[in-house]
């Protein structure tokens, strides 16, 4: 390829890049999961569009996954640990038993009206049976819900993938023919575990590492920090484990761990996880036959309308019931099990691997994601408001970060104070620092100066506390308990550590996978580790860590 054409590839990515992204304010707007545009995008530039001829399955199938890999660490990232602790339970469920009985019910659907036999009825269950990831952050981030239900959600969202491609695999696989169900059991649990455990062990040696690395730009921190998620990746693969399973919970313990620069790592990783969303959709649309499609609708109707109606519906009731699910948020959660990216790229394995059904499977779920995304995505703030579990203004997290200044063994924390927090009217001397601390300065509507103990805090303030390395934990946690009950925060029991009665009726003993203390609910209270893209809290916002290269520079 010569220099002329090069640049004529380059300059037609950009503006594939440059339409992906103006697209997301159209389907913001819309309520729509972003990825319908970027399929449509891959449509219009493909075969039956500008004529741009794609057809490498295996490709598609390798980038998928390391696509999803990235969508997965970066919702990790970006998941509050102790939002998801209390409803691990019933998430995992949700993940395990209740995408058996998804596909089992979808597959027997599949088999009986559609007469596909009962490899390609299982792999097309399969492939649609998990919630989709980017789809369900997409659209439940910009949708406040009540209590637990969108934390429950997402998590499933989050571990539900790696059990479907496990699935898909097995059933393309020779194990078909020749493994028992004892074994192939085995291996799903040998890969779920064990990418557990890989992505456990590479979120606790990023953490050692990270908090104890001196680079020399704030930029390489949130490059090793997605590094070492797709470490976690690769190296579960290498052993046969779940990778994407290791990239996400190698994503939620850094997530919830004190990292330096975290506010420039989550805005990284976000905008990284954003380039794989485009490219990812882009290229499923590329893969498209447009004219294999019209075949493939009634099918489709009939696989989507039976995990809708029947199969969701069953595993939610079956898996949530235990855990005392109010049934208003059993039918939310019926309706919002949205597919999008995984189910279209799980559907490229039998294309990979050359099953004589393979493009009806994929046709099928391309199909049928597409009309179901525009069913459940736009209906689901007015199923929302209908079944009143729709939250009217909910506070997010008072997040404190802070910016080692190595030689002088002390750290920089800066803490933005909102409009309704509780810090707001307090005077400084009332916020009563540990020794060892001190509020240095405060940026007032751009005004920098020094207070003094009769300052008052007010809405929109940053205040500058520089404390020593042993007093850093303290000093969080006292703003922290100041900003959830004011300046009689020790009267009400609040030292900052612990979750509020209100944010949860979860227990509060366990710790996160990070080692810190408990945290608490979005709704209510402080989170050391809460750094992500969401609007500022009313309690406080999350700043960048920075590491100066000398002790006087610190910007």
């Amino acid at each position: 390829m010569s220099a002329a054409e090069l640049n004529v590839v380059l300059a037609g990515a950009m503006i594939v890049l440059l339409a992906a992204t103006a697209a997301v304010r159209l389907s913001a707007r819309a309520g729509l999961p972003t990825l319908l545009v970027y399929l449509a995008i891959g449509l219009v530039i493909g075969e039956a569009g500008l004529g741009l001829e794609f057809e490498d399955a295996q490709l598609t199938q390798n980038l998928g996954l390391i696509a999803l890999a990235v969508i997965l660490a970066e919702g990790g990232l970006t998941t509050r640990w102790s939002v998801i602790r209390p409803v691990v339970g019933v998430s995992a469920l949700l993940a395990t038993l209740g995408v058996a009985i998804s596909v089992a019910v979808t597959a027997f659907v599949a088999h009986a009206a559609l007469n596909f036999d009962w490899r390609t009825s299982i792999l097309l269950a399969a492939a649609v049976g998990s919630t989709d990831a980017a789809a369900v952050f997409s659209v439940l981030r910009r949708l406040p819900l009540a209590g637990r239900l969108g934390a429950t959600l997402e998590a499933e969202s989050g571990f539900n993938d790696p059990p479907v491609v496990i699935l898909v695999t097995l059933v393309v696989s020779d194990a078909w023919t020749q493994a028992n169900p004892v074994t192939a059991l085995g291996q799903v649990g040998y890969q779920l575990a064990v990418g557990v455990l890989v992505g456990l062990v590479v979120g606790r040696v990023a953490q050692w590492v990270l908090s104890r690395s001196a680079l020399p730009a704030a930029g390489l921190y949130p490059i090793a920090t997605l590094a070492m998620a797709l470490f976690a990746y690769a190296g579960a693969g290498m052993i046969n484990a779940s990778g994407l399973l290791a990239a996400y919970v190698t994503g939620l313990w850094l997530g919830n761990a004190p990292l330096p620069h975290r506010r420039a790592t989550l805005g990284f990783a976000e905008g990284t996880a954003w380039l794989a969303q485009i490219g990812l959709f882009v290229l499923l649309g590329l893969l498209v036959s447009p004219g294999r499609l019209a075949a493939a609708l009634v099918p489709a109707l009939v696989v989507g309308g039976a995990l809708l109606l029947l199969a969701r519906p069953l595993t939610v009731l079956v898996c949530t019931t235990g855990f005392r699910v109010p049934w208003r948020e059993q039918v939310f959660m019926s309706w919002a099990g949205l597919r999008g990216a995984v189910p279209i790229v799980v559907a490229t394995i039998p294309l990979s691997a050359g099953l004589p059904a393979a493009s009806t499977v994929f046709d099928v779920v391309f199909v049928l994601v597409v009309v179901f995304t525009l069913i459940q995505g736009p209906t689901l703030p007015f199923l929302a408001r209908r079944l009143g579990i729709a939250a009217a203004g909910q506070a997010l997290d008072l997040t404190v970060e802070s910016a080692p200044l190595e030689e002088a063994g002390a750290e920089l924390l800066q803490v933005g104070v909102p409009e309704g927090s509780r810090l707001v009217g307090v005077y400084v001397d009332e916020l009563r620092l540990p020794a060892g601390a001190a509020v240095s300065l405060v940026v007032r509507t751009g005004r920098a100066f020094v207070p003094t103990g009769h300052t008052v805090v007010r809405a929109g303030d940053q205040l500058l506390v520089v404390t020593t390395e042993s007093a850093r934990r303290q000093t969080e946690r006292r703003l922290r308990a100041v900003a959830r009950a004011g300046r009689l925060a020790r009267w009400f029991g609040e030292h900052g550590d612990d979750p509020p009665p209100a944010a949860t009726s979860a227990p509060t003993s366990a710790a996160d996978p990070a080692g810190n203390s408990p945290a608490t609910s979005a709704a209510d209270s402080p989170a050391i580790s809460a750094a992500d893209s969401r609007p500022p809290s009313t309690s406080g916002r999350l700043v960048r860590r920075i590491r100066p290269r000398t002790r006087t520079d610190i910007s």
